[in-house]
């Protein structure tokens, strides 16, 4: 009998759930990394082919986003693979040490190679504008501001930041940043003008250094070193941007 299993940050029995399990995030990712992939449907509104899988390593199983290249469509300024800035924007969430993104890894899938990201179990009714709200959230959205300062994110939505169901925000849809022309479109302008956290600045300054060992397998020299110049503006200029009334992504959520 196949085990499906969801996220706990510490493992604990957050929603009583009959159906699920709770593992930490580490068991998560090498379920998404070992397992074996099962697509479940085709998930609605999506600009290229996204999928809803299950996958499943020995007897448990969770739950991701398949994103395969083949199911791309060609962009002008973005070369083929979005996938590759998922994956990314993950590894720099990581090497930031802020686990605003979840776990994407490269797999090759029923449909090819592609990204598979866990899947947040969410409530759905939650984004970026009714979360700020509340300022128990503005030290994770605070994290995301700066990750899509770095990242050069084209396209932060605010239903691109999802409440999980034990209570933890992550950043979703990455597949178009990290280009080495500033092209910056967020919906997080509630902290501009404000000094960026001492403890956010600890990994901005080691970005600024060139700590991208596990980011630059992912991008083009040229993306690379724009992410360190941008590292380096901020840890110059330790402020939150303003709206200059051009960097807003369309929709809005």
């Amino acid at each position: 009998m196949v085990t499906n299993v969801s996220v706990s940050e510490d493992n604990a029995d957050i929603g009583n759930s009959p159906f699920f399990d709770f593992v930490e995030l580490d068991v998560a990712r090498k379920i998404l990394q070992d397992g074996q992939i099962e697509l479940l449907a085709r998930m609605p509104y999506s600009s290229n082919a996204t999928f809803l899988v299950r996958v499943i390593d020995d007897e448990l199983a969770v739950n991701g986003i398949y994103k395969p290249i083949e199911g791309e469509r060609p962009l002008w300024d973005f070369p083929r693979g979005l996938h590759r800035r998922e994956i990314a924007a993950y590894e720099l969430s990581e090497a930031l040490g802020w686990g605003v993104v979840p776990p994407t890894l490269e797999r090759v899938g029923p449909h090819g190679t592609g990204s598979v990201q866990l899947f947040i179990d969410a409530d759905f009714s939650q984004h970026h504008f009714t979360l700020v709200k509340d300022v128990q959230h503005h030290p994770t959205l605070r994290k995301l501001c700066v990750l899509d300062l770095l990242a050069n994110n084209t396209d932060r939505k605010a239903g691109h930041c999802l409440l999980s169901k034990w209570g933890a925000i992550y950043g979703i849809d990455h597949g178009l940043c990290f280009s080495s022309d500033f092209k910056l479109r967020t919906v997080i302008w509630e902290f501009a003008n404000q000094p960026i956290d001492e403890e956010l600045l600890v990994g901005i300054n080691r970005l600024a250094e060139g700590s991208v060992s596990k980011i630059s397998s992912w991008l083009d020299q040229d993306e690379i070193d724009s992410l360190v110049e941008r590292a380096r503006w901020l840890q110059e200029s330790p402020v939150f941007p303003e709206d200059d009334g051009y960097r807003w992504p369309w929709p809005l959520i």
